[in-house]
């Protein structure tokens, strides 16, 4: 009986042991990367918060996303990714160093905000609108019911907005086949000044102008560019920063 009580408490040990490490290595050095806020910025580049993946706590354990995220926002700690197999995407928490430059804590505590508010809107219902876009057509929640539908806020200031152009048209031409897709832009700026940038600098979204009222009190967003991705029912399904994180999304979605 004593042989198998200790045979029974090595294999726990083991098990144990192997869930705490079915994870791999961090990809980077979490303690390195903070020696400089330079160093930071490079990775932090990388992190897409957005997506679907595994988060684990600074002891490993494994935690749902909303607390991490919260975590990120309102703690002190880091998310620095781990090796994993290939499409499945883990995040740890690592404590922030007592010497790392404050504006290291103070971006990723912003990054964390903003990632938890993307978060909590998804699964919610798009805010209620009725607009006209620049041809002059009217675009309503009904009007987009049955379809998925994504939208890209921006404005004609905004760099990485129109950094991502050609990213984003590539897009819409990559889904031209697919009639219950479309995709609709946001903008702040008036008809007018939309059609002299756009004749520059094409989009091939439905654009609709006049939307900062709007994107500020209805969607209420900070930061732009913001990428939504509806469901065929008119509810949010992700709540994106940039087109990486889109593209990928946007690709499971169309698969549902």
């Amino acid at each position: 009986m004593k042989k198998l009580f200790t045979l029974v408490f090595i294999f726990l040990i083991f098990t144990s042991a192997i869930s705490q490490n079915k994870f791999g290595n961090p990809e980077v050095d979490p303690i390195q990367i903070q020696k400089t806020y330079e160093q930071w910025s490079v990775y932090n580049k990388k992190i897409m918060l957005s997506r679907d993946f595994i988060a684990l706590d600074a002891s490993s354990k494994e935690i749902s996303k909303e607390i991490f995220l919260n975590q990120l926002a309102n703690g002190s700690f880091i998310p620095i990714q781990l090796k994993s197999e290939a499409n499945i995407f883990v995040y740890k928490l690592f404590a922030i160093q007592p010497k790392t430059d404050s504006s290291i804590k103070a971006t990723i505590n912003q990054i964390g905000f903003d990632a938890y508010k993307n978060y909590k809107m998804e699964g919610t219902a798009f805010p209620k609108f009725s607009f006209k876009d620049l041809s002059g057509n009217l675009v309503t929640n009904e009007s987009m019911k049955g379809k998925i539908i994504v939208i890209k806020c921006w404005y004609i200031h905004c760099t990485p907005c129109i950094r991502e152009f050609p990213q984003v048209n590539k897009l819409v031409e990559e889904y031209k086949d697919r009639k219950d897709i479309l995709f609709i832009s946001l903008a702040e700026d008036s008809p007018e000044q939309l059609k002299t940038f756009l004749a520059r600098k094409p989009l091939s979204y439905v654009v609709i102008p006049d939307m900062k009222e709007y994107m500020n009190e209805a969607l209420q967003l900070n930061s732009f560019p913001t990428h939504f991705i509806l469901n065929k029912e008119g509810m949010i399904a992700k709540v994106l920063p940039n087109f990486e994180s889109l593209e990928m999304a946007l690709e499971k979605e169309s698969k549902l």
